[in-house]
């Protein structure tokens, strides 16, 4: 996996870094702050998701994660949909199913008759 956001595209970028010496004997041109590269990464987390019926793991920045978060809470569709999300999904549906059946079993049992 390359170091890049799946959705925004948000990867490295090379900037430079100040680094200041204070108190540095050998005159006033010494004590400047020389400049060196850095490479600023993004802030990338590991996340599985599902592309149609299929989970698969890509990389996404926490600011998408957040907005993906954002989107659920408050009742838009969101960009990506998290393999965690529709597997809980999955299973309240299993379990609204299963109490169903047990009802409709109990009810099947002793049926009530009106005289």
């Amino acid at each position: 996996m390359k170091n890049v956001c799946f959705h925004c595209g948000k990867g490295i970028i090379m900037g430079r870094q100040h680094t200041h010496h204070r108190g540095v004997a050998g005159g006033r041109w010494k004590k400047r702050a020389p400049k060196t590269a850095k490479a600023f990464a993004p802030n990338l987390q590991k996340v599985k998701i599902m592309i149609g019926d299929v989970m698969k793991q890509v990389k996404l920045c926490t600011k998408c994660i957040k907005r993906v978060k954002k989107d659920i809470r408050d009742g838009k569709k969101p960009f990506v949909r998290f393999a965690s999300n529709e597997k809980t999904a999955v299973a309240k549906e299993l379990k609204a199913e299963s109490a169903k059946l047990k009802v409709v079993k109990k009810a099947t049992k002793n049926p009530k008759t009106k005289a």
